[in-house]
């Protein structure tokens, strides 16, 4: 495993007992994500705290920019992972307010604001961040995240030992920590491929929410979650006209490119056929004499039927060539998945959405050439992208009816009834098959303005639930997997104007066919699935908005997500390994899953009854992760 580590990363100790902390401890933890930042590392202790960072220098890489920094009046020092966009506003804003810098970091700008405004200031970042910051003279432990969920942080709490860290394999350094599975999580990640709670598969591990910060503290032991931002689509501006809708898309994504371009070091995009990430990458080239591109492809002899799309090269290498960029392109085969499985298991610890071993290679590829890359997550859940899912729910009635509909299709994975025959009988006992349900529901009760009573509501919900729930999933693995890599990935989609604005827009903008599907007379329709996926019409107000700046070839390619064809791989070529290594003896998630269950999906893919993908590789993953961190 220790080979394998190769950008920044936070960790940090807070003993309740008031007892030093350990500095060979803190020491451990540090270097056990080394792989997120190669460029340097420090520690800070302060009796019962300890702070430690490693670092990717992308701004200011000079050692004014080494971390833990402290601010110039010592009240405060903190540790950092991330980047900040709007740090030249603030700086000049503390400028005129008496504060000196020596760096040009915007790390510094964070410690200036926080003597400045105090634990506030957070608030008024516009980037992706994970900060734990320490008050010397009030001995306080403030922990904050940014309002997106970019930058993960987790926590851990068992008697006077207080834990934190960008990844939860900080805490194996702990002499205090040990590895227990949650039941409830893995119950929750069988159901929806995804956590939407904020607990994780390590007993009593948390991780902060987006848009929180948490203060820790001695004298008070009950710390509790402040909530300071969430989305809201249930507000659209109806004098907006789709013109209006289109050019300030337009301008917006062009400044955030422009802002997230912010770096001392080699700035790339990754490039797959679609619109996002073309967009990005045309937006990027304007910045540079000459941007580096990358695109992930699949061997594709042995590949069968919905799946021989999949490959998306000859769709980038036209918007590369378009934009004149430097282009690489990474070639996965069959084969891939066998070598590159534990090592996204052991990167990603936090089982998660999507079969993710293309975005491991992808930015191994990027980080042999920059430092950072711009990525198009956040378009698709700000802008309609996933118009066969929210159809789903369409015509739904009121509130009940919304969530049978929309929970029926958000079992992605094992449907409740099916669990029995999922779990071992002595995981059963401790487990409630129905929770995921409720915490599905708590997703949106948790926003009180949400209502149940239009095609226009309907659809408004189901933009909130998965950019509340599916896009934080995707954030993490970009995270992990290319941190992996000591990889920085940015998303100019997820900058705090464009998200404001996209919120505004009017979902009759955003799909060309809600008309349409208002008319449209479900009981004569034939299949539903087929009718659903025929309206692939999502993102139309960005689609207008880029449709001077990119081919048309690019702006009218049908959505498609970034995914090897292992529904085809699973059944030729990967059909012995996944035998292997879910089948016979010592297997070590048979602890917890039935082998009579993997057998029956295993049987039912190969003889093509159900296309089981999604499925096989979560058991595969969850295979590697019981060896790996229980074994």
């Amino acid at each position: 495993k220790q080979s394998e580590l190769i950008m920044c990363g936070i960790a940090g100790i807070f003993n309740f007992n008031q007892q030093p902390v350990s500095t060979a401890t803190l020491k451990a933890m540090t270097d056990a994500i080394a792989h997120r930042g190669p460029d340097g590392e420090g520690q800070y202790t302060d009796g019962h705290v300890g702070l430690g960072h490693r670092r990717l220098a992308i701004l200011d890489v000079s050692a004014n920019g080494a971390q833990p920094m402290a601010s110039h009046n010592k009240e405060w020092t903190i540790i950092f992972n991330g980047c900040i966009y709007n740090f030249p506003e603030l700086k000049k804003e503390l400028q005129e307010k008496g504060h000196v810098f020596v760096s040009t970091s915007d790390t510094e700008v964070i410690a200036e604001g926080l003597a400045e405004y105090g634990p506030s200031f957070f608030e008024r970042l516009d980037g992706m961040f994970a900060i734990a910051a320490w008050h010397k003279t009030k001995k306080e432990l403030w922990l904050s995240r940014d309002r997106f969920g970019v930058k993960p942080l987790y926590y851990w709490h068992k008697g006077p030992v207080f834990l934190f860290a960008s990844e939860i394999k900080v805490f194996m350094q702990h002499p205090a920590f040990t590895v227990e599975l949650n039941p409830v999580a893995l119950n929750e990640y069988f159901t929806f491929q995804n956590v939407f709670a904020y607990y994780t598969l390590f007993k009593g591990v948390t991780m902060l929410p987006p848009a929180n910060t948490m203060k820790i503290c001695v004298d008070e032991p009950d710390y509790r979650h402040h909530s300071w931002w969430d989305y809201d689509f249930t507000s659209p501006d109806n004098t907006m006209t789709a013109e209006d809708a289109s050019s300030e898309t337009e301008r917006l994504l062009s400044n955030a490119v422009n802002r997230q371009m912010i770096s001392d070091v080699p700035v790339g995009s990754y490039l797959s056929g679609g619109m996002d990430s073309g967009s990005l990458s045309v937006l990027a080239s304007r910045h540079v004499n000459r941007l580096y591109t990358f695109t992930a492809g699949f061997e594709m002899s042995e590949v069968h039927g919905t799946e021989v799309g999949f490959d998306e090269r000859l769709d980038a290498e036209l918007t590369a060539n378009f934009i004149k960029s430097e282009h690489y392109e990474q070639v996965i085969n069959a084969g891939d998945i066998r070598w590159s499985l534990p090592r996204v298991v052991w990167h990603l610890e936090d089982l998660r959405v999507g079969m993710s071993y293309p975005n491991y290679y992808i930015s191994r590829l990027a980080s042999k050439f920059v430092k950072v890359c711009l990525q198009g997550t956040g378009g698709d859940e700000l802008y309609g992208g996933y118009p066969w899912r929210y159809y789903r729910v369409f015509k739904s009635l009121n509130a009940p009816e919304f969530f049978n509909s929309y929970y029926g299709f958000w079992q992605r994975l094992v449907m409740d009834d099916a669990k029995p025959g999922l779990f071992q009988p002595n995981l059963l006992t401790q487990i409630d098959i129905e929770a995921p349900r409720k915490v599905f529901e708590r997703v949106f009760t948790f926003n009180p303005n949400l209502r149940y009573n239009t095609p226009e509501e309907h659809i408004q919900n189901s933009l909130y639930f998965e950019i509340k729930t599916f896009l934080p999933g995707l954030l993490l693995v970009g995270d992990k997997l290319a941190m992996a890599n000591g990889l920085e990935e940015r998303f100019p989609f997820l900058d705090n104007e464009l998200v404001r604005f996209a919120q505004t827009i009017p979902v009759r903008y955003k799909l060309a066919n809600l008309e349409n599907m208002k008319r449209l007379d479900e009981n004569l329709a034939g299949n539903k699935h087929a009718l659903f996926q025929q309206y692939d019409d999502g993102k139309n107000v960005l689609r207008n908005a880029m449709s001077h700046i990119l081919p048309g070839k690019i702006i009218n390619r049908k959505k498609q997500g970034f995914s090897a064809p292992d529904e085809s791989w699973y059944r030729g070529e990967n059909a012995a390994y996944v035998k292997e290594l879910l089948l016979g003896k010592n297997i070590a998630s048979h602890a917890f899953i039935q082998p009579a269950f993997i057998e029956k999906t295993i049987y039912e893919h190969c003889e093509k009854r159900i296309n089981h993908r999604l499925l096989l590789w979560s058991l595969m993953n969850f295979e590697w992760w019981c060896r790996l961190f229980l074994n």
